[in-house]
């Protein structure tokens, strides 16, 4: 018996002090994260399932042709109406001065059909009086005959002289007939002509308009063949080689416009009820470390998980059926302040972590009226604006001074009953 009690280990202090120790820090590690959570983890969203966006421009011509020259590379960067490709301009200057020269003959051919109406009215002046002396001498004739009649009674005339008398009031009466005829000719014609030009100016006659049209067309397609930057951005993704015939909408670049970018922050669903637009957040990129916090607001929540808009979405009714947590992109607004310090690229990873404590928000945005548009580029307004100054210096160059006097004159119909 004292043998076995001899063999008994004794008990170490030392070791149960150290594991009394460990029971304790282990205790009280989690009372601490059990407070901290509910105090202050609770009060927070994260996810490192972001990343940053921006407006990728894509650049495209507008109209066919072969590269000619390139002027800017990846990495440049550039500003809006900046030229990035030229194409060759041979066919596309070819079709202008055809344009051009369809154009100034069309305003002059409008100008002859004003003209043809002074002409015409002096046709009808002249017709009408014609008219006016057949009807006199057809009346003298008319008369003479009346006069001869009683003396042919009597004897004092020849049947001769009687019947010679008759026929010139029948010739007269057919010249007559041939007048009016003329006359109702000459304004039959004239109103046919007032139909091309009434209402209307020289410039705004419809043949110098569908010509104006092909005008503008052929210089556009001429401008075009130069192919600015819309916006200041960054080259990314070039494509485009000298010499390679390029169609129209082909992409040969992108500009990036990373001064105005944002983060995609890609949240579970489980998430998403304590998120809320206006709240704001915290990030941190992979690409400076911790030592750069980044500010910034949520702006938006996604319409749909991004399953829900895939190239090939899931069929989650083939039978094949595998719950997977989905994701909602989050779009974060960032200060600009600091993108310029700190400038970020499309694609970098960020780590977020969103203050939810503010439940006042809404969770989708609400119809807004915009003022201006969300983006905007006046590049192409000046192709237009010089498409138009082309037109108007062709039509002033074929325009007499006079036209307009004449046109307005030749508006007026003219008719007989009217002079009289």
């Amino acid at each position: 018996m004292s043998d076995i009690q001899a063999s008994k280990p004794e008990s170490n202090p030392k070791r149960k002090k150290a594991l009394t120790v460990l029971t304790l820090a282990v205790l009280a590690g989690g009372i601490g994260y059990s407070v901290f959570e509910t105090m202050v983890g609770r009060r927070y969203e994260q996810t490192d399932n972001a990343y940053v966006n921006a407006n990728v421009v894509q650049i495209t011509p507008l109209v066919a042709g072969t590269v000619r020259a390139i002027h800017a590379d990846d990495t440049d960067f550039v500003r809006a109406g900046q030229p990035l490709v030229s194409l060759d301009a041979a066919d596309a200057r070819v079709a202008l001065e055809q344009a051009q020269s369809q154009l100034a003959q069309t305003v002059r051919e409008v100008r002859g059909l004003y003209a043809n109406n002074s002409t015409l009215q002096a046709q009808i002046r002249a017709r009408d009086s014609e008219v006016r002396r057949a009807e006199v001498q057809l009346a003298t004739l008319q008369a003479d005959v009346a006069r001869r009649a009683p003396l042919l009674a009597t004897g004092a005339i020849g049947r001769e002289e009687y019947e010679h008398a008759t026929a010139q009031v029948a010739s007269a009466k057919s010249a007559l007939q041939t007048a009016q005829s003329a006359l109702l000719t000459a304004q039959e014609q004239l109103n046919a002509n007032q139909v091309l030009t009434e209402g209307v100016s020289v410039e705004q006659h419809p043949n110098v308009q569908r010509a104006a049209a092909r005008v503008r067309e052929a210089f556009l397609a001429l401008q075009r063949v130069e192919v600015p930057a819309p916006v200041d951005g960054w080259i990314a993704r070039r494509s485009v080689q000298l010499g390679q015939r390029v169609a129209a909408g082909a992409p040969l670049m992108s500009v990036v416009g990373l001064q105005q970018v944002w983060v995609d922050a890609n949240f579970k669903e489980g998430q998403l009820a304590r998120l809320h637009i206006g709240q704001p957040a915290t990030l941190v990129a992979d690409v400076y470390g911790k030592k750069v916090e980044f500010k910034g607001q949520i702006a938006g929540l996604g319409a749909g998980t991004g399953a829900a808009f895939a190239l090939l979405p899931a069929q989650n009714a083939t039978g094949n059926w595998i719950k997977v947590v989905q994701r909602v992109p989050v779009r974060i607004a960032l200060d600009a302040k600091q993108m310029a310090e700190h400038p970020l690229r499309v694609g970098l990873s960020m780590n977020v972590s969103v203050d939810v404590q503010d439940q006042s928000g809404k969770s989708l945005a609400e119809a807004q009226t915009r003022q201006t548009p969300l983006a905007q580029t006046s590049v192409f307004e000046r192709q237009d604006q010089a498409a138009e100054a082309e037109v108007a210096r062709i039509i002033k160059a074929n325009l007499g001074s006079k036209v307009a006097g004449k046109a307005a004159e030749a508006l007026k119909p003219v008719t007989p009953a009217a002079k009289a």
